[in-house]
């Protein structure tokens, strides 16, 4: 072990002690493990600067004490097992979860964004990820392109023609590890004081972004078709948010009307429109609507999407497509702040559309997800009746329920917990103040079983009739 112990030469304690009861108290937090191989008298003294005796007085009271053990012709080596000692504050054990059936089982987490393990094709993307390090292995040792490889951007950029009619080519595509990272070098790149113009409710995380690079927010609110066009006109932003084609949290949809509305509003003002389509993969209800996009004429839509949703979180792809009179200043940016997405994930992705296992697992999703989607939606109007009202549940892996109870939200969300499940507020989305209590359901990442009892244990945690 290459240690360094820190000495006080100023300190009334010799320097042995100090040396003493380093060891000691590393080795009691397990730093120290039972078995490693400690430095030598000679090394420690040499690195520390101090006497070789000083570093033996330590080792030697430490041998007396039973705590390091020499073995002849190769060292000295702790000999303190840690899981001995008796903690005096032991962290109290989790108690399991009883289900309906008796049996135990973990949290049933409705979060948002989380994916089944169970159907992650890990096999086929094993399998690409080993082609692309031998297909791309000279690419793989020089930095790669700031903007993100262009194997994976023409793929994106074919990929979005079919599916969402996005039109664009790959030099517009900016590769990111995440939409707030993505955000934030917009920021940059429109380099202006901002008015953005943004859902009420909206997505929380993308609004701080907003404020933390300090630029003023305008709440837009919403009715029926989409963003309320009056609240537009008569704060005139020079940048709006919107995720149309499921608005995030309350899952609705924007007219085809509206939109064009709102483009011809954007034209006519020299604003831009980012439209975030975050899950916009996932349609489970009504015809196809063309991204805002794909609608656009005048070069106008910001378009941000990812793979976070659609595949896997832990892979950090998402990606922005700009309109052509950013790019130049978008470079420039980039250019400074680098890729953050490691080739390797770039180049396993790119083999794994290119070889339609991406297609074929969106495929599994949409029918994993309808089929997910009528389980909780039959269990949500079995156990919690007229006692709550669903909505937002034609787009995405999730649901919304608004819970007509005399709690309030926290109230909910705790004894939903005590009795094993997870749910989640939407109450964040909201910049101005809100006044029901309305869950986020996301059925993504839970089985079809854990669905089934996880809406039996809302209802008993909050005592439906």
């Amino acid at each position: 072990m290459d240690l360094t112990p820190f000495l006080n030469r100023d300190s009334k304690i010799p320097l042995y002690q100090q040396l003493i009861k380093f060891f000691k108290s590393n080795m009691h937090d397990g730093r120290i493990k039972k078995g490693m191989k400690l430095p030598s008298k000679r090394h420690l003294a040499k690195k520390l600067l101090i006497s070789q005796t000083t570093v033996e007085r330590a080792y030697d009271q430490l041998l007396a004490e039973g705590y390091i053990l020499s073995k002849p012709r190769s060292g000295l080596f702790a000999d303190y097992d840690e899981s001995f000692l008796i903690h005096p504050d032991p962290k109290p054990a989790e108690l399991p979860v009883q289900n309906f059936n008796g049996t135990t089982n973990e949290i049933i987490d409705f979060h948002y964004g989380h994916v089944d393990s169970s159907f992650f094709p890990l096999s086929a993307w094993r399998k690409n990820v080993v082609a692309s390090l031998d297909k791309y292995s000279e690419k793989l040792c020089r930095p790669g392109d700031v903007l993100g490889e262009i194997e994976l951007r023409t793929l994106i950029t074919e990929y979005l023609y079919q599916s969402r009619g996005v039109n664009c080519e790959p030099n517009q595509i900016i590769i990111g590890s995440s939409t707030s990272y993505l955000l934030q070098m917009l920021c940059h790149i429109l380099n202006t004081s901002l008015k953005v113009g943004f859902e009420e409710p909206g997505y929380p995380r993308s609004r701080e972004i907003f404020e933390l690079n300090r630029k003023e927010i305008i709440p837009l609110p919403l009715d029926s078709e989409g963003l309320k066009m009056d609240a537009v006109k008569k704060n005139i932003p020079d940048l709006i948010y919107i995720t149309p084609s499921h608005q995030y949290p309350l899952g609705r949809i924007m007219t085809i009307n509206r939109r064009l509305e709102l483009l011809k509003w954007a034209a006519d003002n020299h604003s831009f429109i980012i439209e975030d389509d975050y899950d916009g993969e996932f349609r489970h209800s009504g015809q196809p609507i063309p991204s805002l996009q794909a609608l656009d004429k005048e070069n106008r839509v910001i378009y941000l999407g990812t793979f976070s949703n659609s595949f896997l979180p832990t892979l950090r792809i998402s990606y922005m497509i700009l309109p052509r009179s950013l790019l130049k200043k978008a470079t420039q940016i980039t250019s400074l702040f680098k890729q953050t997405v490691s080739s390797i994930n770039q180049f396993a992705l790119a083999e794994f559309i290119q070889n339609g296992e991406w297609q074929k697992h969106l495929n599994r999703m949409r029918k994993l997800y309808r089929k997910k989607r009528k389980i909780i939606l039959e269990a949500v109007k079995r156990e919690l009746g007229d006692k709550v009202k669903i909505h937002g549940e034609n787009s995405g892996p999730r649901i919304l329920i608004d819970v007509y109870l005399e709690l309030s939200e926290q109230e909910l969300i705790q004894k939903a917990e005590n009795h094993g499940v997870k749910v989640y507020p939407v109450s964040d989305s909201y910049k101005k103040g809100y006044a029901f209590n309305t869950m986020s359901l996301g059925f993504s990442g839970v089985s079809e079983e854990e669905i089934k009892r996880g809406i039996y244990l809302l209802n008993k945690s909050w005592d439906l009739k």
